[in-house]
């Protein structure tokens, strides 16, 4: 745990200095604590995948004429993915925004989340190379993900409705999905729409000590570095080691460090990495903005719209029928 923690210290230490920039160039009213006032509602409505692809890889920024060409090549990519065929409108949806195509983030149009390193991949090790690949060949080609079908419990939470598009970190922005902050002297609390997802996260210099009592949403502290909001997470749940679209590994030992830095009036700048040596092998860092939203949260009502979860576990006791009144 030691290391774990030192690792985390010095990818926060790492990182610091992107969002200081950021901070210096603009200076965040603050609240009546003389905290940076990063309260409201921000919201993502972009295309902005997580890591370069393998080869052909584009650049980080692109002209606005370029990036928006890109970002229908990108929407295309998601229309074929085998695990949406029954959401036809998501890649439509994922481009059809009102920012229309690609993520702004210091005034540049992104092709990635992924900024350091350099060549915007993962850098994970070979066997966890292996494991996203699987996963995304699945979601090519396979009308489900790759979990196990034999009960509910063995689903992942968010398939489940445990948990929505607000356990850290959140990569995925081909979705809108606002976030609301409130501030006070001892916590910062977020509220994340779709799930909805609510974190009240102290300001503390040490987690409870209890990470097994942890929710799904895990155990957070928050600091200040500067004008910059930093969350501290661990103990999040071993069934959502695997997060997809986009894959990303977060096992249940990883520590996760959140970054928010309010850039200007109208926008967030939000960075993350996800420290685990045995999955990573160094630090690395990705980022996008939120832009400040004058709409209010909605209620997402997940249970009670969740069809997929029991038509999974339906399809599966049909295929076992099938498969055992086939001839022999």
């Amino acid at each position: 745990m030691r290391g774990l923690k030192l690792a985390a210290l010095a990818a926060a230490l790492l990182f610091a200095a992107p969002a200081a920039q950021a901070a210096d160039a603009y200076r965040a009213p603050r609240t009546l604590y003389g905290q940076p006032d990063l309260q409201g509602v921000w919201n993502t409505n972009f295309v902005l995948p997580l890591e370069a692809p393998a080869t052909g890889a584009p650049p980080l920024v692109l002209p606005e004429t370029e990036a928006r060409a890109h970002a229908q090549r990108l929407a295309a990519g998601v229309r074929a993915l085998k695990a949406l065929e029954q959401d036809p409108e998501v890649a439509e949806l994922s481009y059809s925004s009102e920012r229309m195509g690609l993520g702004i983030v210091r005034g540049e149009r992104r092709t990635r989340q992924i900024v350091q390193p350099a060549d915007g991949r993962l850098p994970v090790t070979p066997a966890a190379r292996r494991g996203i690949t699987f996963v995304e060949i699945t979601l090519r080609n396979s009308s489900e993900a790759p979990f196990p079908t034999d009960g509910p419990e063995q689903r992942p939470n968010w398939e489940r409705c445990v948990v929505g598009q607000g356990q850290p970190p959140i990569a995925i922005v081909t979705d809108i999905n606002p976030r609301q902050i409130l501030q006070t002297r001892a916590a910062v609390v977020i509220l994340s729409e779709y799930g909805p997802d609510l974190r009240v996260i102290p300001f503390a210099a040490k987690h409870s000590g209890d990470v097994a009592k942890a929710s799904a949403l895990g155990d957070s502290i928050a600091r200040w570095e500067s004008d910059t909001l930093v969350i501290e997470t661990i103990g999040l749940p071993a069934r959502d080691t695997i997060r997809p679209l986009p894959t990303l590994l977060v096992p249940t030992g990883a520590t996760v460090i959140e970054r928010y830095t309010r850039v200007s009036d109208k926008a967030l700048l939000y960075q993350y990495t996800v420290v685990d040596p045995a999955i990573y092998t160094a630090p690395w860092l990705a980022e996008y903005e939120l832009a400040k939203s004058a709409s209010p949260i909605y209620e997402f009502a997940c249970h009670e719209g969740n069809y997929s979860l029991p038509n999974i576990l339906a399809g599966a006791r049909r295929r076992e029928r099938y498969a055992a009144a086939a001839p022999r």
